[in-house]
């Protein structure tokens, strides 16, 4: 006997903006998988890799289980195992002068959530996959390319499991040089077809920071653009990201700051950006923000 673990049914949420930009993506990542090749969403975080994995989820109709890359995970944790155990226990004591006692235990498999999902023909979500071992990842290979997994016989039903045709993946990750990040194997990255992402266009930056702060319009593309003034004049360009804008925007907007404090204003995206900047590029940054609202 075996048990299914819980699966999630992806919503589309009512602050998910969606613009051209957004849904020209959508569309292309949504065509790979119908054409039956699992997606990979790879970029910097704070891109919005997860929100968009979900969205492209919602989009196939289908639940799903999600799982987040980690170090020390086995195979064991994507496909499950022998879990507790089942206890027996018999005490017959129909003589009264005789007591029988009878008990016994075994261990059950609880299939993890890669199973489920082959097996029902679920949508996975393997966020981060690349914080995972590299050799806890192997047994992909056979699903995503000859469409079996490999089983323990222990759990019962035969050593292979043939994938439901309607069984879908949707992969995320960071570069390789974010801490936590393992490299993969190239063998895992073939089978996919690769989506890079950076920054968003302004409007998408805009309409998201908007619908995720609540701030007005004008008061969001200030935001905004300021945050792309910052990123131009970095050499690092990819951050800040979206992330940062939604989060000057939330403390500005409890605040009521953008417009009536500008002493605030330009000391909350100090305090948000500065420290994902290069120490040798603080200064330049600094008087970036500081010349801001005096243009």
């Amino acid at each position: 006997m075996y048990e299914k673990p819980e699966v999630i049914v992806p919503r589309l949420g009512d602050s998910f903006i969606e613009t051209p930009y957004i849904k020209e993506l959508t569309n292309r990542a949504v065509s790979y998988i119908k054409v039956g090749f699992p997606v990979h969403l790879c970029g910097p975080t704070g891109v919005g890799k997860t929100t968009l994995a979900f969205h492209i989820a919602t989009q196939l109709a289908r639940p799903a289980v999600l799982i987040y890359g980690d170090y020390d995970f086995g195979t064991s944790n994507l496909i499950g195992g022998l879990h507790g155990y089942r206890r027996r226990y018999l005490r017959d004591n129909f003589i009264r002068s005789v007591l029988k006692v009878e008990e016994n235990a075994t261990q059950q498999w609880v299939d993890d959530r890669l199973t489920a999902a082959c097996e029902h023909g679920l949508t996975l979500i393997y966020d981060e996959f690349t914080r995972s071992k590299p050799e806890a990842n192997n047994i992909l290979l056979s699903v995503l390319e000859e469409g079996v997994l490999s089983l323990s016989s222990v759990r019962g039903g035969g050593n292979y499991l043939k994938v439901h045709p309607n069984f879908s993946a949707i992969f995320t990750s960071n570069p390789e040089e974010y801490a936590g990040v393992q490299p993969s194997q190239d063998a895992l990255r073939d089978r996919m077809v690769t989506i890079e992402l950076g920054n968003f266009d302004e409007e998408t930056e805009v309409a998201i920071t908007q619908a995720k702060s609540k701030l007005s319009l004008e008061d969001s593309q200030c935001v905004v653009s300021l945050v792309r003034k910052v990123r131009e004049a970095k050499s690092k360009k990819l951050i800040p990201t979206i992330r940062a804008c939604i989060i000057i925007g939330k403390i500005l907007k409890l605040k009521d700051a953008v417009s009536t404090d500008d002493h605030l204003f330009k000391q909350t995206c100090l305090d948000i950006i500065i420290p994902e900047v290069p120490r040798d590029e603080k200064e330049k940054v600094r008087q970036i923000i500081d010349d801001f609202r005096n243009e």
